[in-house]
């Protein structure tokens, strides 16, 4: 911590980029990469992570503008800076690639993600689950005697948090949509 109680990063709002490029500690990033709707893009994309060891927490891939035969793919890496700045430099070379955005770097940003919950449970946790649920404003979108399936979205880690919180109750199954961004303001 400096003087003025900043710490390095810690604001993406500021016109000072405070993060060290040298630092080896890892940060996550959504990067959204505006794309030719193509045959074989996401596959040159996908290449490019796995040809060099670099990992995808999250995938989200649609088309955003049908007249212009362009997609979006929204993804969440992480890696020491110097490693994003090599991901976004590499990204952007790939032909059909348009553009690349760090959503983390470049200001605010609205990140949201849909995760489907199965929960099995009778009795007093299948109460419990449902008051939980409430809480986290998860609709039941299937009920069955002996199951609910929540529907919830919002955060990555808000969605990490229910499902957390559902694991005692009897959680069974959960299936994640990936996380979808874009960035706040004009």
């Amino acid at each position: 911590m400096n003087a003025l109680n900043i710490q390095q990063g810690m604001s993406s709002h500021s016109a000072y980029d405070l993060r060290d490029p040298n630092s080896q500690v890892e940060e996550s990033h959504t990067l959204s990469v505006l794309v030719e709707n193509e045959p074989g893009v996401l596959a040159r994309v996908i290449g490019l992570f796995s040809g060099r060891g670099y990992n995808i927490d999250s995938l989200t891939v649609a088309e955003v503008d049908h007249n212009g035969h362009q997609s979006k793919i929204t993804l969440v890496t992480s890696g020491t800076p110097q490693v994003i700045e090599q991901i976004k430099a590499q990204l952007g070379r790939i032909v059909p690639v348009h553009e690349v955005h760090d959503l983390t770097v470049e200001g605010a940003s609205v990140e949201r993600e849909l995760g489907l919950f199965k929960v099995k449970g009778q009795g007093d946790k299948r109460v419990e689950a449902l008051r939980i649920g409430d809480i986290f404003r998860a609709n039941v979108v299937d009920s069955t005697l002996e199951s609910f399936v929540f529907e919830l979205v919002g955060t990555p880690a808000k969605l990490d948090a229910f499902a957390d919180l559902m694991r005692p109750l009897g959680l069974v199954d959960l299936a994640r949509t990936g996380v979808a961004a874009l960035s706040r303001g004009a």
